[in-house]
């Protein structure tokens, strides 16, 4: 089945997943070939354009971010957008190996060729404690039971 736009309900939500997967691998190299060559990213306060700055964003991000675990979830679709709910759990490198969750919203346009064209994140970080955390290794992200209230 092809990922690339006009989306239907169906390749919406295998799109969003693979997006999750791939970024669950945390390879920054891999990672910016889903987006073209000009896309256009904000992520949180952060303004860049192009696929060398979306790979040093993320070679930064996971340098940061240690036994990062993501999901994320389909909100809504048009031809060629999707929104996406998403939450991840990390350990912060720069602040003391800490447990935290980002909880946000990311919205996609994408290309004809199926690559991403534009993409702007929201989120917010939680500190959680060692117990509070979904995502704990060998988990299934996708299988994890996550409330309402943290939709």
């Amino acid at each position: 089945m092809s990922l690339i736009p006009p989306f239907t309900e169906e390749t919406a939500r295998q799109k969003v997943k693979k997006a999750q997967d791939l970024w669950n691998a945390r390879d920054p190299e891999a990672c910016a070939k889903a987006y073209t060559p000009d896309s256009i990213w904000r992520n949180r306060d952060h303004f860049f354009t192009g696929t060398a700055a979306i790979k040093a964003f993320l070679d930064e991000k996971w340098a940061k971010e240690h036994n990062y675990r993501l999901r994320k979830e389909l909100f809504a679709f048009t031809a060629d957008r999707i929104a996406v709910q998403f939450w991840y759990e990390y350990q912060d490198a720069h602040d003391g190996m800490k447990w935290k969750r980002c909880y946000g919203l990311e919205d996609w346009t994408f290309a004809p060729d199926g690559r991403m064209r534009k993409r702007q994140m929201s989120g917010n970080d939680v500190l959680i404690e060692e117990g509070e955390r979904w995502f704990r290794e060998g988990v299934d992200v996708n299988a994890v039971e996550i409330g309402e209230e943290h939709w």
